[in-house]
């Protein structure tokens, strides 16, 4: 183990720990069950698992990069280290601000998963016992999830990332189980039925027209939110061991069960439940399955594990966007408030803010959708998210092409290496984010939302960064860069 001594991150992780701790990915499919199956419906099936195809092709490219640069804390850290600043370069200038920006728009990706997954259990706890809340009492239900929940998280995450890999591996042992048993037993106990998925391969009205595609090309870009999200495995790469070996084994690791995982839950889910049950079950698909599957006391139980289950995607949000926070104050594009660590090598000021900030995305579409009666729930913060996922992805994959033709990069020791001339299918991905992805995802959340309320939330927070930036680069902030310390 390498002790950091100036307060700094350590490395304390093998790649089996950071795998667990991206295990929680293949739960990021249950927020958006219902919402891109209302669209596809069968079709989905198929979204999910090219999805997750597509991961391994971005992949590739980010466990190169991590790699190669090893002292950058995951994607957002290599964005901003191949579009920092060179020497002679004025502290605001337009390289800069790329490689920042696209390291908020990762953190915006990652961050909601806590107030997302907090919404989620309370729709299943409500659902499981039967509870008619309405109004305050669904927003207060809520809130005392998730209160609870990053209380729990600041509190064991504070202690280290090792204490933190330790509960994810025990949780991700627990975990898996549950979502792959109450799915197994659909087709165990009689209840799929394989004519619920060939006789609607696509949702009823589907005409493959124009407007139809873009709604399937936006199914995409929801879905490479969660299917693609394994390479959060990387974003440890300054913790791990030995990065050049452990980087490549857990993202490639983690990748192959979420190819299985994704693919089992939506062929098990959507040959098991039709329209009528999917809409009365809304978010919590999994309850009705689980109440045919084991009934009485056993669905509890069952639910309880799957609940268990979340909050071990909560954890890989909260850990991995606290980094975020951290390395972006780290290349002076934050405050250094976020810089600060603990004696454990701990940024609990990036992990305090975080917990904030979900709370306040809970009470806010929390009370738009259960007070103020609009049709706001967790997909609007999810869609919203999915944006600056696309950006995050579209300016992160850029920075790997800049490292294979840039002279400043391309001599860099590569200890993981994707095939040869993988930089031009990199490339055509870039382009794919931006002007296929983005757009249709845009018009997606429109069309689904009935509204423009996750493109504003998500404009909001996004363009929130660009007076931060240019105000965190002004003299003041250079200044207690220099004699603001980093740890307690």
């Amino acid at each position: 183990m390498e002790e950091n001594s100036n307060g700094g991150l350590k490395r304390t992780v093998d790649w089996k720990q950071g795998m667990f701790i991206a295990l929680g990915v293949p739960l990021l499919i249950l927020p958006s069950l219902y919402d891109v199956g209302s669209i596809v419906w069968g079709l989905c099936i198929l979204v999910w698992s090219l999805s997750v195809v597509q991961g391994f092709v971005q992949n590739l490219a980010y466990g190169e990069m991590v790699t190669a640069l090893p002292d950058a804390t995951g994607l957002p850290g290599c964005a901003q280290k191949v579009f920092g600043s060179k020497e002679g370069d004025p502290p605001r200038n337009m390289r800069k601000f790329i490689g920042a920006f696209s390291a908020w728009c990762y953190w915006f990706a990652w961050c909601p998963v806590v107030a997302i997954f907090t919404m989620l259990i309370g729709d299943y706890l409500v659902r499981m016992f039967g509870w008619d809340l309405t109004g305050w009492e669904n927003l207060g239900l809520y809130l005392g999830v998730g209160i609870a929940i990053v209380f729990v998280m600041y509190a064991l995450g504070s202690r280290g990332l090792e204490g933190g890999a330790k509960l994810g591996t025990l949780l991700a042992v627990i975990s898996i189980i549950p979502i792959v048993i109450i799915v197994a037993g659909a087709f165990v106990t009689g209840m799929f039925d394989m004519d619920l998925i060939t006789d609607r391969i696509t949702a009823d009205g589907w005409s493959w027209s124009a407007v139809d595609l873009v709604l399937l090309f936006g199914c995409f870009a929801l879905a490479q939110w969660s299917a693609c999200a394994w390479e959060t495995a990387a974003i440890y790469g300054p913790e791990y061991r030995n990065p050049g070996k452990d980087v490549p084994k857990a993202l490639f690791g983690c990748g192959l069960i979420c190819l299985f995982m994704y693919f089992f839950v939506s062929f098990g889910v959507f040959g098991s439940l039709d329209t009528g049950e999917m809409d009365a079950a809304g978010a919590a698909s999994l309850v009705p399955i689980a109440e045919f599957v084991f009934g009485g006391f056993g669905k509890y139980v069952a639910l309880f594990l799957l609940i268990v289950a979340m909050i071990l995607i909560i954890q890989t949000g909260f850990l991995g966007s606290s980094r975020t926070l951290y390395s972006m104050a780290g290349e002076h594009n934050l405050p250094s408030w976020f810089k600060k660590t603990n004696r454990h090598g701990m940024p609990t000021n990036a992990m305090l803010f975080v917990g904030m900030f979900n709370m306040l995305l809970v009470l806010v579409v929390g009370y738009s959708g259960c007070v103020a009666g609009s049709s706001d729930t967790n997909m609007t913060i999810l869609s919203a998210s999915a944006m600056g996922y696309c950006i995050a992805n579209g300016i992160a994959l850029a920075a790997y092409v800049k490292t294979k033709r840039d002279p400043e990069f391309s001599d860099l020791d590569r200890p993981f290496k994707a095939p040869h001339g993988w930089n031009h299918v990199i490339l055509a991905m870039t382009a794919v984010q931006f002007f296929v992805w983005f757009p249709c995802l845009v018009y997606w959340s429109y069309y689904q939302s009935d509204g423009f309320t996750p493109v504003i939330l998500g404009a909001a927070i996004l363009l929130l960064f660009v007076p931060l930036w240019y105000y965190v680069q002004g003299k003041g902030y250079e200044d207690a860069y220099d004699v603001m310390p980093t740890s307690e």
